[in-house]
């Protein structure tokens, strides 16, 4: 009951979020490849771009991360602006007209968008109620916030696993949990803490089964937590090959390792 304090700080200690974890766009490009074998199959791009069919002027993606967002929406809407904003500037190196930022203090005007785009990023900030007061304060009157994030019961098969490879490198029933991102900012928590300054907002949520017949996707899953190895109280590398091995036995035995999803898109007017 003690560990999930220690794992909230690790989560959005800034120093740590724009160097080891998203220095680059590696591991968060390792999270995000394991959904290619999810289905049904959810264009997160996509439905950003079909949410924002009456915005016009200029929609600011605050934590862009790699940028795949930005790309989709530049593409499918040439006609907006599009600001990508995130804390660590190596991960905006391929993006241009990128801008380093914080949620917590956004360098816009009031009323400068049309709308804001974020997605999976507002667990790993520190005050939350702040981050949503800045996002309701840049957005212009009508314009929307589309947030996204995972549920509570999200790729449990994943924590179970880890905890079980952790416990057969200790030598023990079951070994501590790993940081859980999401954790901080789930499906089910998220209204309430938007509703405090968006007075509508509506769910979508993108239920799937990932489904792998090779260790690897699920592999490099585990391993892009590299940035809190030293905090998981376990040998990570040795963790995460026996987590491998656990994997390919499953898949032996049963043709398959699968993997239930429930993340989703918040839209707030």
């Amino acid at each position: 009951m003690t560990a999930q304090p220690t794992h909230d700080h690790l989560v959005t200690d800034r120093s740590l979020l724009s160097t080891k974890a998203y220095g680059t766009g590696r591991h968060l490009a390792a999270r995000q490849s394991l959904y290619q074998w999810q289905t049904p199959r959810h264009d997160l791009p996509g439905i950003v771009v079909n949410e924002l069919a009456d915005v016009r002027g200029v929609v600011a993606d605050v934590g862009c991360g790699n940028g795949k967002f930005v790309t989709r929406v530049r593409e499918d809407r040439p006609d907006l602006k599009l600001l990508p904003m995130d804390v660590s500037h190596g991960i905006l190196s391929a993006l241009p007209g990128a801008v380093v930022a914080d949620v917590q203090q956004l360098p816009l005007a009031d009323g400068a968008l049309g709308a804001v785009l974020a997605l999976h990023m507002l667990y790993h900030v520190e005050d939350q109620a702040q981050a949503v007061r800045e996002l309701g304060r840049v957005l212009a009157p009508g314009g929307i916030a589309i947030v996204s994030t995972n549920s509570r019961r999200d790729k449990r098969e994943l924590e179970q696993l880890w905890r079980q490879a952790a416990g057969d490198v200790l030598g023990v029933r079951e070994g501590p949990a790993r940081v859980q991102l999401s954790a901080r900012f789930t499906l089910e928590d998220a209204p309430a803490i938007l509703g405090t300054v968006f007075g509508e907002i509506r769910t979508i949520p993108l239920p799937g089964v990932i489904e792998v017949t090779d260790a690897e996707p699920v592999v490099a899953h585990l391993a892009s937590y590299e940035a809190w190895a030293d905090r998981m109280g376990v040998p990570f590398l040795e963790t995460i090959e026996r987590a491998r091995e656990r994997v390919d036995e499953t898949i032996q035995a049963e043709g398959a390792f699968r993997v239930t999803c429930l993340g989703g898109m918040l839209v707030c007017r």
